[in-house]
């Protein structure tokens, strides 16, 4: 009989809960119980199975991609959004809207954001945003953002737009990405202005970040900031798959490190992955390798990613 009273308390507190929207708080003084008690039968009544919870999913949602990219990468988070394969219009659509809505939703007060430059699925994000409730502190540029003229204008928009609607100061990396000797990097590094920048990475909580395939998206290829064709070729010798920031890694997200390096002027590997939260926007088939290897790599908390992406990641 003990049992059967306990049974009907916890259907009580459960209809109240679930079904009449009381606070647990409000439960504890209608029934003169304690509100730990309240919360105690209000766990056994699930597992007692007089609560079932359903949760029926919104279509265009993919919550068991998400949880499943989640627990084999072991992300933070992932967003996963739905779009045409075969569009590469669509991807950068529905990526860069999924993105602006994450961050929005997630930026909290005086975030020291890092941009990288040259991402088109980063662009559209932005172009997405929409002023948070909590103004950021600072958007600094990650890797160098001058280039072809006609380009440059869109890396630059990046940080600059980016800190317009979070309300943060722009820090530009105004140099090239790649530069075309180590001399002229070094000429370079040793600008006031540059050594500013790069000082501030070490402050940076929110970076934002794409990853590239090893054939260069059209944005960077425009720019004049990527390696040549022998470069690449080099590069895929190495086992390189994909970069961030143009930093290359292999397949299992270990840096490849070649004769590139000492002309680059942003971010490293290792200093990206000391930050505390990571979020890379990246879809389309061609690049599940560069993906997988950075996941691999940890050198993003949260993935911004496709349907068709997502599920190649996760097929083997």
């Amino acid at each position: 009989m003990a049992k059967l009273h306990d049974l009907r308390l916890m259907a009580r507190v459960a209809q109240l809960y679930f079904q009449e929207r009381h606070t647990q708080s409000a439960i504890s003084g209608e029934l003169n119980v304690s509100q730990a008690t309240v919360s105690r039968l209000l766990k056994r009544a699930q597992e007692e199975d007089i609560v079932r919870i359903t949760i029926n999913t919104p279509r265009g949602t993919f919550f068991d991609l998400e949880a499943a990219l989640r627990q084999r990468y072991g992300l933070a988070e992932a967003v996963v959004v739905e779009a045409d394969e075969a569009s590469e219009d669509s991807i950068l659509s529905a990526l860069g809207a999924a993105a602006a809505h994450y961050v929005r939703t997630t930026l909290a007060r005086d975030e020291v954001i890092g941009l990288s430059s040259w991402s088109a699925s980063l662009l559209r994000m932005v172009d997405n945003l929409q002023p948070p409730q909590a103004p950021a502190d600072r958007v600094i540029q990650l890797l160098g953002g001058t280039g072809n003229p006609a380009v440059e204008k869109h890396a630059n928009h990046l940080t600059i737009r980016l800190a317009q609607i979070t309300g943060a100061t722009p820090h530009l990396l105004a140099a090239p990405g790649l530069t075309r000797s180590a001399e002229g990097r070094a000429i370079l590094m040793a600008e006031p202005y540059v050594r500013e920048t790069l000082a501030q990475f070490a402050d940076v909580t929110l970076a934002l970040v794409g990853i590239g395939a090893l054939e260069p998206s059209p944005m960077i290829a425009d720019s004049g900031n990527r390696p040549t064709p022998a470069e690449r070729a080099a590069l895929a010798a190495l086992g390189a798959v994909g970069d961030m920031g143009l930093r290359f890694f292999d397949a299992e997200g270990r840096q490849v490190r070649s004769t590139i390096d000492g002309r680059i002027i942003g971010i490293d590997l290792p200093e990206l992955a000391r930050i505390p939260r990571i979020v890379a926007v990246a879809g389309g088939l061609r690049k599940v390798a560069a993906i997988r290897a950075a996941m691999l790599g940890r050198y993003l908390t949260v993935l911004v990613t496709d349907n068709h992406t997502a599920a190649a990641l996760l097929s083997d």
